[in-house]
């Protein structure tokens, strides 16, 4: 009898997230992560409903490490401040028994890599490959030696080398018309009650305060794949300098960071679902498994969501195969993982590409348009319309004995 090993590639949101519920199940888990050491800049994610239970499920709770402080409302404007839509947060937190929580990624990111044993996190380390034979796994570093374990989760990003390798026929990546800027401000004199989404022509601005008193602070504008910008701060005011109050206070704040601290990616889904999340003992989540736009902040929730079902799904720690016989007890819940997450992070995917195409039209009559269906919503429809996400959250039942294959 021994330990079952686990290999996670990446040390992002989802990564971790799996690691701490592996280690919590008897794992012993080693988290493989290229960057030389851990984020301390960034951008903020919002934790939904659905995300907040998933992390209770394995004992994480984010308020002791980062605050638990709420914007009173949550909604959507236009560019002169006029109200679209907007819901009450104490009215989601008796909808769905919490209320949706923003904080820095880099606060999360510490705090679950706190849970870890010493030794387990390990920066600087890129992998450069997977064996995954019948039997056991070995994960190839570029550092060595390698790493033989009975499960990978590959958790490496929206580019993810092993979904390459291992999909080869997949389609990739699809631009899905949008760049965005993403920054972080400090602003207390601002005292902004309200996370709020601006929507223009082809443009969004986007407010979220943050548990810790800050601002996250993100933008989108359709433009061609790989446009090049000479400043950012500069192209933010030019672009956002006349909406609504506090954007232009926010941009003064905007001005004085290094220009490196406001992030700028172009956005990126996956152009179809992976034919299965598994093949033979790797497991993806993630953006690795299923990118998607950000319009609907489920993104890293649904990675959080994979970590927590995948670990529930697989054995306890004690009583791994050894040597390098395969495990049957892992090769049916990797089986049973695909069947629990695909069909919802696929349909999650898809809908976030919706509701982005809402957010970047550019035509003026359609935008019109688009604007008085919105405020012709009642908010308590809208709100009635997330409950498939913030709702959709379920740990299923663990595959029986015998059943399920490699995949």
């Amino acid at each position: 009898m021994t330990n079952r090993h686990a290999v996670v590639v990446g040390a992002g949101i989802g990564g971790l997230t799996a690691a701490v519920a592996l280690h919590r199940r008897g794992w012993h888990v080693t988290v493989c992560e290229r960057a030389p050491e851990p984020p301390v800049t960034g951008a903020g994610i919002g934790l939904a409903p659905n995300a907040l239970r998933a992390l209770g499920a394995i004992g994480i709770d984010v308020t002791r490490a980062v605050g638990g402080a709420v914007p009173a409302t949550m909604g959507v404007r236009r560019p002169d401040g006029q109200w679209l839509t907007r819901v009450g947060t104490a009215d989601m937190a008796t909808r769905y028994g919490v209320a949706p929580l923003a904080v820095p990624r880099p606060a999360l990111t510490a705090t679950l890599a706190a849970a870890l044993p010493p030794g387990a996190l390990r920066y600087g380390t890129e992998v450069a490959g997977v064996d995954d034979a019948e039997g056991r796994a070995s994960v190839r570093t570029a550092a060595g030696p390698d790493l033989p374990c009975d499960l990978v989760v590959a958790a490496d990003g929206i580019h993810s080398p092993l979904r390459r390798a291992y999909f080869p026929a997949h389609p990739g990546l699809h631009y899905i018309g949008e760049t965005a800027w993403r920054a972080l401000v400090d602003a207390p004199d601002l005292r902004i009650p309200a996370m709020s989404e601006t929507w223009g022509r082809g443009e969004r601005f986007g407010v979220t305060p943050l548990a810790d008193g800050r601002y996250y602070l993100y933008a989108t504008a359709v433009v061609p794949a790989d446009t090049r910008f000479a400043d950012p701060r500069t192209e933010l005011r030019q672009r956002f300098g006349a909406w609504h109050d506090p954007i232009p206070a926010l941009l003064d704040r905007v001005a004085r960071l290094d220009p490196a601290d406001v992030l700028r990616n172009d956005l990126y889904d996956l152009a179809g679902p992976l034919p299965r999340l598994h093949h033979g003992r790797i497991a993806w989540l993630g953006d690795a498994a299923h990118a998607m736009a950000p319009n609907l902040g489920q993104g890293g929730c649904q990675a959080i969501e994979d970590a927590v079902v995948l670990a529930h799904l697989l054995p306890a720690g004690r009583g791994g195969c050894v040597g390098e016989t395969a495990d049957p007890a892992v090769a049916a819940a990797l089986a049973a993982y695909t069947a629990a997450r695909r069909d919802r992070t696929d349909a999650v995917r898809l809908r976030a590409r919706r509701v982005g195409r809402l957010g970047a039209l550019r035509n003026p009559v359609v935008v019109a348009v688009r604007d008085l269906a919105v405020r012709a919503t009642p908010a308590r429809l809208a709100l009635r319309g997330m409950d498939d996400l913030f709702n959709g959250f379920r740990l299923p039942a663990q595959p029986g004995p015998g059943s399920g294959t490699g995949g």
